[in-house]
């Protein structure tokens, strides 16, 4: 079984990813929508953890370039970036939404990342928006960002667009398709209500 295969269908035993096509979910931003992705879930599944780090290393060991720093997104993206980095035996830092509003000011936490080649770590990708912030938190602290890698992207046509207007490649390690395959294969989803599914996420304009 390949890893995203893997992962989606244990995203969705612990309940870190739920699908309704019938009752949708409202987003931070309103946005109705047939899924809920919350994959703060997975720091209490050692095994599911576990699944993810060795899925990282394995994209990392793929890389041309190979990080000199780890930097996660804060909040979601802080555990996995530590058991990555822990596992490559290199340095971390996170990377705030926005600089902290007392003491130095920081948005970066940790060593001083310029001149470093770094690879950012997400939780999920939605737009993008987070992902690139850090992105460019990054690059205006002088350092080099390789890529970012995600568990899970929803697969959107705006991410696509925004990771190409920032010059910045992506990877997931499962995505929406995936789950919803795997809803179909343990028979708790129609094959008419996949089509529902696919269409929302193939029309929605965030």
């Amino acid at each position: 079984m390949q890893i995203s295969q893997e992962l989606a269908k244990e995203l969705l035993t612990i309940k870190a990813v739920q699908i309704n096509p019938k009752e949708y979910f409202t987003w931070a931003s309103g946005i109705k929508s047939p899924i809920y992705c919350d994959n703060r879930i997975t720091m209490s599944y050692p095994e599911v953890r576990k699944t993810i780090a060795n899925a990282f290393v394995e994209l990392v060991e793929q890389m041309e370039e190979k990080p000199d720093v780890i930097a996660g997104c804060a909040t979601a993206g802080i555990p996995h970036a530590a058991w990555l980095s822990e596992r490559l035996n290199l340095p971390m830092v996170y990377v705030r939404s926005k600089p902290k509003g007392h003491g130095k000011g920081n948005q970066i936490e940790g060593e001083n990342v310029a001149g470093k080649k770094v690879l950012v770590i997400e939780d999920l990708i939605s737009t993008g928006g987070s992902s690139l912030e850090a992105v460019n938190a990054l690059r205006n602290s002088g350092a080099r960002v390789l890529e970012v890698l995600s568990i899970f992207t929803y697969g959107l046509r705006k991410a696509q667009a925004n990771f190409k207007s920032s010059d910045m490649n992506y990877q997931s390690l499962t995505n929406y398709e995936e789950l919803i395959q795997a809803l179909v294969e343990d028979g708790k989803l129609s094959e008419e209500e996949k089509t529902v599914l696919l269409e929302w996420r193939n029309t929605i304009d965030l």
